[in-house]
């Protein structure tokens, strides 16, 4: 295999945070190997292109491909040296890209590491699969605890891309998150297809609790936030440890997808409307500051008018504190890209997700007025123009609102750091105020 012979390379992430993790897993690979290393599409130099793709639904597939054909223009141009896909699309449509876009000199897979790092120049090290070059702002990082799922959603091709369900061991999250912590990290984010299920396959059991509560002892890692837990199988013992430790944030973010029996059957989620009403109840119960993050999907086959007037009732009820939601996406591949037809017209379906949103900005306004006056613990992130932006411990980067205070010639801020703040007025997703004197 040719050695490229510029050593810059830019590797450019789409789609979800497990992708961002594999992109950083990458990225420290190719600067222990002495490569030159950048992750902004913006600002490449030549040398060597690698776009970690996803594949999951439509619109992200069409990003990927725009991605791809522009980087594949500046490969027949001369502009760059050597163009590799990998990630979820290439794993899924490999032949049919090779075929369609021949200015790409290697497509991998979701699990080609080794081979991703050497075609780019590198040399493959093993012992640092821990070790993550952040592509984040420092003070925040997202750590994978398993890949790939066991679940059997009828809409989703996860499984079919990543793979069953792999637990990363209890001592190689703890060695990451506390080399993390050392970089300067202050909060970190769990993921993983499914975090309910962490565990069973390497241990026999859930071992979530027993995670959360040894992270929650790594001196300096002042926030653990949970994301993508399956509402089937939660793991209940998390509950009292979120409410003992102070570091474990009263956040979580569990995809509901759906309320109506009839749709969810369809989806073949495993769970009842009963059931998540009493879930919601519970959690509610026993910690009553929780952020609540759900997902939904409307458009799934089967979804009647009638489903989804139900959704839009439950959704009014329930008062979510965030909220996603996504219309369907007839995958090929899928238990229902098989036995289902996609017989709703994409304009219902996006018709139906612009009434779920107007709904929510409407709920999210009211229950951002209830904030005013109120004073929370804020993690600066950035500034942008004329505002620091942070977040509270019941908002995630990136998918959740935002906390603004105007920059002042006497407010000394840092990004990384946490301040007290009380809020002075609201927007329908973010908040605005002063630091707390």
């Amino acid at each position: 295999m040719p050695v490229p012979q510029n050593k810059k390379v830019s590797v450019i992430t789409l789609g979800c945070s497990k992708n961002t993790v594999d992109s950083e897993v990458l990225l420290h690979q190719l600067k222990e190997s002495g490569l030159q290393t950048d992750h902004d599409p913006k600002h490449f130099d030549g040398g060597t292109v690698i776009i970690n793709t996803c594949g999951f639904i439509r619109d992200a597939k069409e990003e990927s491909i725009e991605m791809i054909l522009t980087f594949a223009e500046a490969r027949k141009k001369g502009t760059i040296e050597q163009l590799i896909v990998m990630g979820c699309l290439s794993q899924r449509y490999q032949e049919e890209l090779k075929t369609n876009i021949p200015e790409v000199d290697h497509f991998f897979g979701v699990h080609d590491l080794k081979e991703i790092v050497e075609t780019a120049g590198g040399r493959f090290y093993p012992e640092l699969l821990t070790h993550r070059s952040l592509t984040t702002p420092p003070h925040y990082a997202y750590l994978k605890v398993s890949e790939g799922c066991d679940r059997t959603c009828a809409f989703c091709s996860i499984p079919a891309i990543r793979g069953p369900h792999i637990s990363k061991p209890v001592e190689d999250i703890l060695t990451e998150a506390k080399q993390l912590v050392s970089g300067g990290v202050r909060e970190i984010m769990l993921i993983a297809q499914d975090l309910t299920l962490y565990g069973r396959d390497l241990y026999g059991k859930q071992k979530l609790p027993e995670v959360l509560e040894k992270l929650s002892d790594i001196p300096g890692l002042d926030w653990i936030r949970l994301h993508y837990a399956y509402p089937s199988s939660f793991p209940w013992k998390i509950i009292p440890l979120m409410k003992e430790k102070n570091n474990i944030c009263h956040y979580l973010d569990i995809p509901f997808q759906h309320i109506s029996d009839p749709v969810l059957k369809k989806m073949r989620r495993g769970h009842t409307e009963k059931q998540i009403r009493t879930m919601i109840a519970h959690l509610r119960k026993e910690i009553p500051d929780l952020a609540l993050r759900t997902t939904f999907l409307v458009g799934h086959p089967g979804e009647t008018e009638k489903d989804f007037q139900k959704l839009l009732n439950f959704v009014r009820e329930s008062r979510f504190d965030r909220l996603g939601v996504f219309p369907y996406s007839h995958e090929e591949g899928t238990y229902a890209g098989i036995h289902y037809k996609d017989e709703i017209p994409e304009k219902e379906k996006m018709k139906r997700v612009e009434k779920v949103m107007i709904l929510q900005e409407e709920i999210a306004l009211r229950m951002n007025k209830e904030k005013v006056g109120k004073t929370f613990k804020v993690l600066i992130d950035y500034r942008e123009k004329d505002f620091w932006v942070g977040r509270t411990q019941y908002d995630s980067p990136e998918v959740d609102q935002e906390v603004l205070i105007p920059v002042g010639e006497k407010t000394k801020i840092k990004p990384g750091q946490f301040y007290s703040v009380k809020i002075t007025r609201v927007e329908n997703f973010d908040l605005i105020g002063v630091l707390e004197k």
